[in-house]
């Protein structure tokens, strides 16, 4: 596409009243600008009612080059890519969903976008162990040859991302800003480690600012683009449950890693369970479910000592009685007290002692779970 296109529709975009439903009408009608110039008026209003006025008088007296600098800018820089739906090289799968991005804005590896990927999403406030289990499922996975895919937040999200470059795998994050502009603003180091080893990815145009509306509907491009979607923790109203449903909608697999009934972080993947997404204990276990969508490798199987089956870590002699009545799900020193018939006063120092050994972990209000390697 050569500049005065790649102008028109942009400044189409930037319209007050065409929103992307009407750009992606007119991209899937007329395919290229060449022929929504050619067009008629009654075709136009046939297509898109009383929003064809609109269209005409941007096609007529378009937006002038000045106004999009600094994107012609941002494009004249490498790795830096603009997609329209009608590309050639725009994600098929991405192209199914029923309201695909007319225009994605790409930091980094275009190609990766066309590649098999899956979705880890999850809580932006995980339990430790929450956190463990994202980075280390996308370690795995990339290791067989998926793009990590996910959306750069707090928590699960980055430690999604983080597993994938740890082992030098490809991540995609999609954001709800402009590419340019990086959400939250502590993962400036991470979003650029990402666009070398993958790409940063949005519909909105440069510039674009965070807005809390953008972000429940960028989850339908993390779902869209991926074979499937692995919820890791996420509460009941979490955002990762949009996520999920979207992915139903749009024919992908959904995932969860079930985790405790005392745990609010697991609730969220409970009631997808229930609803029929499938309990995921092992990376194996997703890439059974994928079966022919993805032609994985098989060189490394995963057994029952991988990373998902909790392995106790040594206890010292002192803290060995204690042990028996510590699991994997929180409990307080109040609930050890009843079940060792220990004082509190010595079950507070096995516990700091355990803690500093990294033998158990601490969490909200003061409740403690056993450390896995």
């Amino acid at each position: 596409m050569d500049q005065e296109q790649l102008l028109r529709w942009l400044s189409l975009q930037a319209t007050p009243g065409i929103g992307d439903k009407t750009l992606q009408k007119i991209i899937q009608h007329y395919g290229s600008i060449q022929s929504l110039c050619q067009t008629t008026t009654s075709s136009l209003q046939s297509l898109l009612g009383h929003k064809a006025g609109l269209v005409e008088r941007a096609l007529e007296k378009p937006l002038k080059e000045d106004q999009f600098t600094a994107t012609l800018n941002w494009m004249a820089q490498p790795r830096h890519h603009v997609l329209m739906l009608q590309d050639q090289g725009y994600p098929a799968l991405l192209k199914e969903i029923p309201d695909p991005p007319p225009i994605l804005y790409i930091d980094g590896d275009v190609d990766a976008l066309v590649l098999p990927q899956l979705a880890i999403v999850g809580s932006r406030n995980p339990s430790a162990q929450g956190r463990i289990n994202a980075g280390l499922f996308s370690s795995d996975l990339v290791g067989r040859g998926l793009v990590i895919t996910s959306g750069m937040a707090l928590g699960v999200d980055s430690a999604a991302h983080e597993g994938a470059l740890k082992k030098n795998g490809l991540t995609l994050a999609i954001a709800g800003t402009g590419v340019d502009v990086i959400y939250p603003a502590r993962h400036k180091e991470l979003a650029a480690k990402i666009s070398v080893s993958g790409a940063l990815v949005s519909e909105f145009p440069l510039g674009c600012t965070p807005r809390r509306e953008n972000f429940p509907r960028r989850n339908r491009i993390i779902s869209g683009l991926c074979l499937g979607v692995l919820v890791v923790e996420a509460t009941i109203r979490s955002g990762s449950l949009i996520t999920a449903h979207l992915a139903a909608e749009q024919g992908r697999e959904v995932f969860a890693i079930p985790g405790s009934i005392h745990t609010p972080q697991a609730r969220g993947c409970h009631r997808l369970i229930r609803e029929g997404a499938k309990l995921i204990e092992t990376a194996q276990d997703i890439l059974d479910e994928l079966g022919v969508l993805f032609n994985y490798t098989t060189a490394k199987t995963v057994t029952d000592n991988d990373f998902t089956r909790p392995q106790v870590c040594s206890i010292d002699s002192q803290s060995e009685p204690l042990l028996a009545y510590l699991g994997f799900d929180p409990v307080s020193v109040n609930e050890l007290v009843e079940r060792s018939g220990l004082t509190a006063d010595v079950i507070s120092s096995m516990l700091l002692r355990m803690e500093l050994l990294g033998q158990v972990e601490s969490g909200p209000g003061g409740r403690y779970i056993r450390a896995v390697n």
